[in-house]
């Protein structure tokens, strides 16, 4: 019996097959991690959405959220991508060179929210 054949035996790691993580479990990973990203998400707001292409072990990866109003746009957005792009490493295993973040709302706090 040789090391890849037969019912036990080991297979060589040139043949062996290859773990694949579909779009949409990436895009669920990513959206997620924007969701916790957010410091205040708006109360009456949609939860972050996500659509990824992988290729080559890689994410492409864009966020559509909504955001509470007065906030630091800029950071609030800079957080996700730095957030997404950990968890996806974390949890997928793939590097993420894109992340683009689109907001798409600025939803007023809530008053006894105002900072």
């Amino acid at each position: 019996m040789t090391a890849s054949s037969g019912a036990g035996g080991r297979v060589a790691a040139g043949k062996r097959g290859e773990t694949t993580i579909a779009d949409r479990v990436v895009a669920k990973i990513a959206a997620q991690a924007a969701k916790e990203a957010i410091d205040e998400p708006p109360e009456e707001g949609t939860s972050p959405r996500a659509t990824v292409t992988v290729r080559r072990g890689t994410a492409r990866v864009r966020i559509s959220l909504e955001l509470a109003y007065p906030t630091d746009i800029g950071r609030q957005c800079g957080g996700v991508r730095r957030h997404v792009t950990e968890r996806v490493r974390a949890l997928a295993g793939m590097e993420t060179p894109e992340v683009a973040v689109r907001v798409e709302r600025l939803r007023p706090a809530a008053v006894g929210r105002l900072r």
